[in-house]
């Protein structure tokens, strides 16, 4: 048996490893500024970094309504949605979001993750399969461990292996496929087409999360399953309010008897303190904001399509084809990953250094993130940066 001090030096092991293999994470405070912009350890830099797509989480009409609902109800929720923590700016949200997500109901979840990891793993188990992209967030990889069925892993890139275990699949229990729409860290999009024909084929339910896609895709910003004209045939659509929304938590649109059904199941849901009404109601303002002002997007995908192009004519986008604001550039190592990102900086610009086990061995990379108020000027002046470093350090592939 271990005792208190064997644990703490294995910890002390481990935290060497990690800085041994270059994957040790440091904990930064930085400001969030407008316009695409922040403070990190007293630098001000153009913030390649954000989620914050349409450029909402600091524009002053969320703050107001944030403002005037903090007013109203206090900062914390105090109790679980289902106890006593629903106020009326949760239900205006989820009102809100059935409306802009054209279903019958929604249901709200403290977070993204939470609303993944606790829909998977409620509405699978033992004697059901799930099969899950490789590429998935964690949290819908957590979830799919957590429902105790079945554990299969497809390719989106290889759809004819999914389809031939699919046709293997024997006995009464549920056939589930999971994916994201937009995957994080490549940018990809999911084959949400082919996959709803598998799904329609194979009497499967197909769950998939617009984290990437909600307010980005979609002729009025519901998502992929919108721009691909399949938002009928996905069983389970999956959202997130930290993202192009600019808010904070996550979300399921569907019918009343699905969302009914999530209230009384999901552990994520039922045993969670609330969202802040504060957010709540920046949410439903945001939501305004999104259907009001469609330009965002078309200046997102504009400035985003620009430095993809840039990228491309310098041959830095090996795989990445799909359009849209998350653009990889991949550097194999993480020590040079690391070593560029500090470069970039210190020339005044945030990327994310992203290394396993977020993406796999070989594959650490910038994920580079265009929002809407990133102007052009600073995507040409980032471009320069990065031919500097890139000289420097070498390119990869």
């Amino acid at each position: 048996m271990m005792s208190s001090s064997e644990f703490l030096e294995w910890i002390e092991d481990d935290l060497q490893k990690l800085r041994n293999e270059g994957l040790f994470r440091l904990r930064r405070t930085f400001q969030p500024l407008p316009e695409g912009r922040c403070l990190l350890e007293g630098q001000e830099l153009i913030n390649l970094s954000s989620n914050d797509y349409l450029n909402l989480a600091h524009d002053p009409r969320l703050i107001s309504a944030a403002a005037t609902a903090l007013e109203e109800m206090g900062v914390g929720a105090r109790a679980s949605a289902l106890v006593s923590g629903r106020t009326v700016w949760h239900a205006r949200l989820e009102q809100r979001l059935a409306d802009f997500e054209g279903t019958e109901a929604a249901i709200l979840f403290p977070s993204g993750y939470a609303a993944n990891l606790g829909v998977v793993s409620a509405i699978a188990g033992e004697g059901d399969t799930i099969y899950c992209d490789r590429l998935n967030h964690a949290s819908l990889v957590d979830g799919c461990r957590l429902a105790g069925a079945k554990f299969r892993v497809y390719r989106h890139d290889q759809l004819e292996k999914l389809k031939r275990e699919l046709e293997k699949q024997t006995g009464t229990g549920k056939t589930i496929i999971v994916t994201d729409s937009i995957f994080s860290m490549d940018g990809t999009w999911a084959p949400l087409v082919e996959l709803c024909e598998l799904a329609d084929q194979y009497h499967a339910c197909l769950v998939i999360d617009e984290a990437h896609a909600t307010g980005v895709w979609g002729e009025t910003g519901r998502g992929l399953a919108e721009q691909l004209n399949v938002e009928a045939r996905v069983t389970i659509r999956i959202g997130t309010l930290s993202k192009g929304v600019g808010a904070m938590g996550g979300f399921v649109a569907g019918s009343v008897s699905l969302i009914d059904w999530l209230w009384n199941r999901v552990r994520t849901q039922i045993y969670s303190t609330a969202l802040p009404p504060a957010i709540c109601a920046a949410a439903c303002e945001s939501l305004e904001i999104i259907e009001a002002e469609p330009e965002r997007r078309q200046q997102l995908h504009a400035q985003a399509e620009f430095l993809r192009q840039e990228l491309a004519n310098r041959s830095l986008l090996a795989g990445a084809t799909s359009s849209g604001p998350i653009i990889p550039v991949i550097l194999d190592e993480p020590e040079r990953t690391m070593a560029i990102a500090a470069d970039l900086q210190a020339a005044g610009f945030l990327v994310g250094a992203i290394r396993p086990p977020t993406v796999p061995q070989g594959t650490s990379r910038l994920r580079i993130s265009v929002t809407s108020a990133h102007q052009r000027a600073d995507l040409e002046r980032f471009l320069k940066a990065l031919d500097h470093s890139l000289a420097r350090y070498g390119k990869s592939r």
